[in-house]
């Protein structure tokens, strides 16, 4: 029987214990203290469940928008380096064209089911229904109107994938697109929008699961109009994303937010772009030229352009910076986004039934191995 023999581990409704995992074809079949467990490796660092990132452009010199099978797995290679297992290949504002060749390389992906490190489960369409004053780092000239006819098209093109659709609810047509994909089980999600509190609230009773990149490219809290800001506070409803290097958003924001929701509704993302895991310079997104220098990835005007975050460092922030206890960083990175996007009955926590994914860290928060449906994908 393999599996991890006499570890510590984060183990679902019993917090940070010492014991033995033992997995069979991909899943755990036992926890507890068993002698016939043969382990795949010997560490002195925390196994925790494996990261799930919803919101990722790119990795290694890759982005999912490249549109081919070859760059999903850079992708899935190296981000497993950081200790993901499971990702939504994340698509933008782009032309017809462009979107169709990401979303057709996702489900011939996933449809051969093989990767070189994490999983993919699934895409995050981000736009092309975004609003033209908040596009943030996407292309003005590809942004569309909302349209159930058009994400239709799209999510039979991505062999039904689609799990995430970040839009602006307020654009025409918008909470009819936010109703048809909560029919749908897609999570609608409020992003790269000038909605107001209003807006806000229509879209959630419209089924609005989540928001983009908390903070980023969205209206503002203020105290005569709190915007998708305070409305994602406010509304217990709505998971917020956040990019937690402290560039993005500061500390105090990130702890207002982990303040107003609920534990299971924080999540978080890299948003990382192409240039994550390459030296410092220029790089790519949408077609735009991006400037990455000292961890910051930047337009030509300044303007945030995506991340080069990673994931074990998101969560060592939230610990070293923000006060948040180690085991709640880890849900925010596990079991919240898997839940979010309607993965946790098989993924997101150490339980017996659910997939041997594994992230080990050491004190640090380096990663020392990332083990994928029992298989060890990357060692140190």
């Amino acid at each position: 029987m393999k599996g991890l023999k006499n570890v510590k581990a984060y183990v679902e409704g019993k917090g940070i214990i010492t014991t033995d995992i033992a997995f069979e074809d991909g899943k755990i079949t036992y926890i507890g203290k068993n002698d016939g467990i043969e382990s795949i490796f010997d560490t002195d660092g925390i196994v925790v469940p494996g990261f799930i990132d919803q919101h990722i452009h790119g990795a290694g010199g890759s982005d999912g928008m490249d549109g081919t099978e070859k760059d999903i797995q850079i992708i899935s290679k190296t981000i497993a380096k950081e200790g993901t297992t499971g990702f939504l290949v994340t698509t933008m504002t782009q032309s017809p064209e462009n979107i169709t060749k990401a979303l057709t390389a996702v489900k011939e992906v996933m449809n051969k089911g093989e990767y070189e490190g994490a999983e993919v489960l699934g895409v995050h369409l981000e736009g092309p229904f975004i609003s033209p004053k908040h596009i943030g780092a996407q292309p003005l000239e590809y942004v569309a109107t909302p349209s159930v006819e058009i994400f239709d098209k799209y999510d039979e093109i991505s062999g039904g994938n689609i799990k995430i659709v970040s839009l602006a609810p307020e654009q025409e047509g918008g909470y009819e697109l936010v109703a048809h994909l909560n029919a749908k089980g897609k999570v609608a999600s409020i992003g790269h929008t000038g909605a107001k509190y209003d807006d806000v609230k229509k879209a959630v009773e419209s089924g609005a699961k989540n928001v983009t990149h908390t903070y980023n490219a969205q209206t503002a809290l203020h105290h005569r109009e709190v915007g998708v800001v305070g409305s994602a506070m406010l509304f217990d409803e709505l998971n917020c994303e956040v990019i937690c290097d402290t560039i993005h958003v500061s500390v105090p924001a990130i702890k207002l937010v982990i303040k107003n929701k609920p534990h299971n509704k924080f999540t978080l993302i890299t948003d990382a772009m192409r240039a994550k895991g390459m030296p410092d310079g220029l790089s790519e997104l949408g077609g735009q030229e991006v400037y990455v220098k000292n961890g910051e990835a930047r337009l030509k005007d300044g303007t945030l352009a995506g991340s080069v975050l990673k994931m074990n460092v998101a969560v060592k922030n939230l610990v070293e910076k923000v006060g948040v206890s180690f085991t709640d960083a880890i849900d925010f990175a596990t079991k919240n986004p898997a839940e979010n996007i309607g993965v946790l009955s098989e993924r997101g926590t150490i339980e017996v039934g659910k997939r041997a994914d594994f992230t080990v860290l050491d004190e640090n928060f380096e990663v020392l191995y990332t083990v994928v449906g029992g298989k060890v994908v990357y060692k140190a």
